[in-house]
């Protein structure tokens, strides 16, 4: 009899520990197995076919470990390595200007010998096309080339505002600096900016697309192009091929796909903007910008009364997020649980020593998607589940309402 109460015990203490189990990751519709934890931190890359069922801000993320009866929870940091640009002004003085029959000459003195690779022109001038050349010397009288045959532009008029006066250059480090102007016009300088550009380029992964599809429409003197891809993945990185006979300056605008909708037309799609600004044959066209969970793009470039450009493809990137986690116990079993729209973020101890986590982390693997059996659903019932209860309820009512009426008559 003992021996039968001890294992109906044991049974019980099973199916509690299970229950328990279940309510802390039963309001999660998916998880993903964790295989390949043996010590305490590790790293880890989200798979492309997460994104389609997680939460867009990520807020569902839970790394859950059961051992038996226990359950606990994994903290981590989800981190990117995103695209950066830190820029440092560097303190100057213009101590020269000057002309000749070559052009016209600005020279700057820096108060310290600094490094610097970019110097932002501002002129008066709302239209002109000259050629710049940039020379760098530490004791202003032997000068070395730094840029020459530069091409900086302006042109403001009814239809179009753009400026292409940035000088980009390898790092220097001059005392002084002579910009050297070609222009048939004295040119009014109103501002210089000297600075170091340091770029962090990030961690990429290249996006392949689905479909590629332009559309030149002469009524409205736009291109539009639309781009589907397999499937929800992140993007920050956009390079569009883009010929012409001559040069061109357009304005363009990068939209992704927030929801759709069914018409009588078909399926319709909601976009937010992710870029706006000028594509250039004197810039790159390359557009960087927040790393952005989408599955369709729409790029408009207006043409104004120009001929369509000649685009013959892209170059799609984001950035990679990974999971940094730390496991106390190697021995439990671990899984990504993931499906929760309720889901607020977690809030974690680490992201105040984050300087305290191991530099080199090995990585564990994420396995496929699969529904999470303990996933479970607690269904609000109505109040009136029988439609006999409608119609004692309806009944009630039409006799209190005739009593108060026959009340007040009475009165």
């Amino acid at each position: 009899m003992m021996m039968l109460k001890l294992k109906i015990n044991l049974l019980l203490l099973l199916l509690l520990s299970i229950a328990i189990a279940k309510a802390q990751t039963n309001t999660y519709k998916f998880k993903r197995d964790i295989t390949g934890v043996n010590s305490v931190w590790h790293s880890m890359k989200l798979p492309d076919q997460l994104y389609k069922n997680a939460n867009a801000g990520f807020e569902d993320l839970r790394i859950f470990g059961i051992n038996g009866k226990d359950t606990i929870e994994v903290p981590y940091l989800l981190k990117q390595r995103a695209y950066k640009v830190n820029t440092k002004e560097s303190a100057f003085k213009r101590i020269n200007q000057s002309s000749n029959p070559n052009g016209y000459y600005y020279t700057f003195q820096s108060d310290a010998t600094n490094t610097i690779n970019q110097i932002n022109l501002s002129f008066k001038q709302g239209n002109f096309d000259w050629q710049v050349t940039l020379e760098g010397s530490n004791d202003n009288q032997t000068w070395f080339s730094i840029l020459k045959d530069y091409r900086i532009l302006s042109i403001k008029n009814d239809d179009t505002d753009y400026q292409f006066t940035k000088l980009s250059f390898p790092d220097s480090k001059y005392q002084y600096f002579r910009v050297a102007l070609k222009s048939p016009v004295q040119p009014e300088l109103l501002e210089a900016k000297i600075s170091k550009t340091d770029t962090i380029k990030g961690t990429y992964q290249d996006v392949k697309y689905k479909t590629f599809d332009i559309k030149n429409d002469a009524t409205i003197k736009e291109t539009v192009i639309d781009v589907v891809l397999e499937n929800p993945v992140p993007l920050s990185y956009l390079k569009l091929n883009a010929q012409s006979d001559f040069d061109f300056y357009r304005s363009i605008k990068i939209e992704y796909v927030t929801d759709s909708f069914k018409t009588d037309k078909g399926i319709q799609y909601n976009y937010a903007n992710l870029y706006e600004g000028t594509i250039s044959s004197l810039e790159k066209p390359e557009y960087h910008f927040e790393n952005t969970i989408t599955s369709r793009l729409k790029i408009t470039v207006q043409n104004n009364d120009n001929k369509p450009l000649r685009l013959s493809g892209l170059e799609l990137k984001g950035n990679v997020y990974e999971i940094i986690a730390r496991f106390d116990n190697p021995k439990y079993t671990y899984a990504l649980y993931y499906g929760n729209e309720k889901a607020t973020s977690p809030s974690y101890e680490i992201e105040k020593f984050e300087s305290k986590i191991p530099a080199d982390l090995t990585s564990v693997t994420i396995g496929h998607e699969q529904h999470n059996p303990a996933y479970s659903i607690i269904a609000e019932k109505p109040l009136f589940e029988n439609k006999a209860w409608l119609w004692v309820l309806m009944a009630v009512i039409i006799a209190l309402l005739g009593w108060f009426s026959f009340k007040m008559l009475r009165n």
